[in-house]
């Protein structure tokens, strides 16, 4: 007997419409791919600023690109959206600058971008401890009679965390408006997933708090708009929140810290190739005449002059001011700090 619930798919790994399935309008999936080709021209240049020693890590998110335009494309401009350290892609998508994207990749100390004017929380790097607080602001929102909705970003290893417990828990008894999106790539780090849940589906986890759950194929664009513009209009409309299972895999290694080959085969990965996002919506939009070879060179070209400006902005030197190891302890600084930072403003005039 098969246990595994349906999978929303609206479009075959090849392009051709799943029959009967009804597509977001032309104009939204062609913003859609727009997003997809600028995604995987980031994870591709954020790569390359790893290798040539300009930032510090990247955690691509190639062969989830679809999951992380969609996460921005459904959210309204006072919704918020909380992201995870592989979700730069999101963040962009939500019209932050890429260059303060990856500020904090490069070594800075902050996140980079003005969290409260984008709406979009800093990446967290701890496993599902974004999720505790979107809860919070969405639980917030609902008291203050705010129709905002949250939308939280996690992968399948922060299904197995405490926090992801709690914030369901807490979300489905205070119907607070907010939707789980776990990107189930297959792998925490080397973990594959049927060593960490024994679940058919990380969706069915949603059966226990008592919420909406629905798996879709996290490589198809249409159907994530569809199930995530559902999830986010229940939630605003006060009907609570809903966890969403996208299925996808992450095309490369979990940072360039990471080999990958110790724990996968690569005829694993070329499976999935054949699933790739961005090539089964550009074959859509191709047989239906909404993009032809010039239309594709111009967001080619947009695309890289994005590239171009991250390059310039990584490479631009960041003026630090030493003092600032003691500016963001105490609203009053202790006598101590006083102290120690007269102490090295003194060093400093002797030896720059």
């Amino acid at each position: 007997m098969d246990d595994r619930r349906e999978t929303v798919r609206l479009l075959e790994p090849d392009g051709t419409t799943v029959p009967g399935a009804q597509l977001p309008p032309p104009d939204r999936l062609l913003d859609g791919y727009r997003g997809l080709v600028h995604a995987r021209r980031l994870n591709e240049q954020a790569g390359a600023l790893v290798r040539q020693g300009r930032l510090a890590v990247y955690p691509s998110s190639r062969g989830q690109e679809a999951c992380q335009v969609a996460a921005a494309m459904v959210l309204g401009d006072d919704d918020w959206l909380f992201p995870t350290y592989r979700d730069t892609a999101a963040i962009v998508a939500r019209g932050v600058d890429p260059v303060e994207v990856l500020t904090m990749l490069r070594g800075d100390r902050h996140c980079g971008y003005d969290v409260a004017g984008h709406r979009v929380a800093p990446q967290a790097t701890p496993l599902a401890t974004q999720l505790l607080h979107a809860v919070g602001v969405a639980h917030a929102a609902r008291l203050k009679g705010e129709p905002d909705a949250v939308l939280a970003l996690c992968g399948d290893g922060a299904t197995s965390e405490g926090d992801f417990h709690e914030a369901l828990n807490f979300a489905a008894v205070f119907r607070a408006p907010v939707v789980f999106l776990v990107q189930n790539n297959k792998y925490a780090i080397s973990v594959p997933l049927h060593r960490q849940s024994a679940a058919a589906d990380l969706a069915d986890k949603a059966v226990g708090y008592g919420m909406p759950g629905v798996r879709v194929d996290g490589n198809d664009l249409p159907a994530l708009l569809t199930v995530l513009d559902d999830a986010v209009s229940v939630a605003r409309s006060g009907g609570g929140p809903t966890l969403v299972e996208a299925d996808t895999y992450r095309m490369e290694a979990h940072t360039n810290a990471d080999d990958a080959g110790r724990y996968r085969d690569e005829s694993e990965v070329a499976s999935w190739a054949g699933r790739d996002p961005l090539v089964r919506l550009r074959a859509r939009l191709r047989a239906d005449g909404l993009l032809d070879d010039d239309a594709e060179r111009a967001l080619t070209d947009d695309a890289e002059r994005m590239a171009a400006a991250l390059r310039a902005g990584i490479a631009a030197e960041c003026p630090v001011d030493p003092e600032d190891l003691f500016a963001h302890v105490y609203a009053h600084p202790t006598p101590q700090l006083r102290e120690q930072r007269a102490q090295l403003r003194a060093e400093l005039e002797v030896t720059p």
